[in-house]
């Protein structure tokens, strides 16, 4: 059952959503505030992906997406912004998010945006034993329980940010162009802003790097894109 949270406090903008993803075959919980959607998020928390508005009175979207984060790291979460609202897609992204959806869209934008996320979550349940954990230096990296550690300690990502290190450390050493790690993480349809990618590489970097500011493993290739260096 492909199973998601919408919470989007104008009724109008709800039902669409709503209507178009019963069509496409989801399974929905809909809720208009930011209190309703921690409660049903509670009661049945089984949701493979939320879908929160930034901006509602009461409880907004990112401490929603905060507080979903904190509880579920495979949840996928996408937001809902505006497109005066440039800087809260980066702090919605920063925050735990895993893609956002700008005002207005089309249903054909908001469910091809969706199974993307759905993709990504669903790959987490499906995991292939025979799959080897990949090493670098002090990182071990286990495509069985999908999971990062360093130096043995384990390390809180989401599937976008576990996805981009798969990626990296299957591609040691080799220089990886923004637009081919877009396509190979959020898929060739992507709506979006390619940076989305930058904003993932800055927030991976304060998880894996000992100095975020420095990085030493993720390293910038001017102009191009990024490197996992090999230690």
């Amino acid at each position: 059952m492909k199973k998601i949270l919408v919470c989007e406090d104008e009724e109008a903008i709800r039902d669409f959503v709503v209507i178009n993803l019963q069509r496409s075959g989801y399974t929905t919980v809909d809720v208009g505030s930011g209190e309703e959607a921690l409660k049903a998020f509670e009661e049945q928390g089984d949701f493979d992906i939320a879908l929160l508005d930034i901006m509602m009175p009461g409880i907004d979207g990112f401490s929603v997406c905060r507080t979903l984060r904190e509880k579920n790291s495979n949840i996928g979460i996408i937001m809902l912004t505006a497109k005066t609202q440039e800087m809260d897609k980066v702090r919605g992204l920063m925050l735990g998010a895993d893609d956002y959806v700008t005002k207005p869209f089309s249903p054909s934008e908001l469910v091809a945006r969706v199974d993307a996320v759905y993709r990504r979550v669903s790959m987490a349940s499906n995991n292939n034993p025979e799959n080897r954990p990949i090493t670098s230096g002090c990182f071990v990296l286990s495509p069985k329980s999908r999971t990062l550690t360093k130096n043995g300690r384990l390390i809180d990502l989401t599937q976008v940010e576990y996805q981009i290190m798969e990626y990296f450390l299957r591609n040691k050493n080799i220089a990886l162009d923004r637009a081919r790690i877009l396509e190979h993480i959020w898929g060739d349809n992507y709506y979006g802003d390619i940076k989305i990618v930058d904003v993932n590489i800055r927030r991976l970097r304060m998880k894996i790097e000992d100095e975020s500011s420095k990085p030493v493993y993720i390293q910038t290739i001017w102009g191009y894109g990024y490197k996992w260096q090999e230690q």
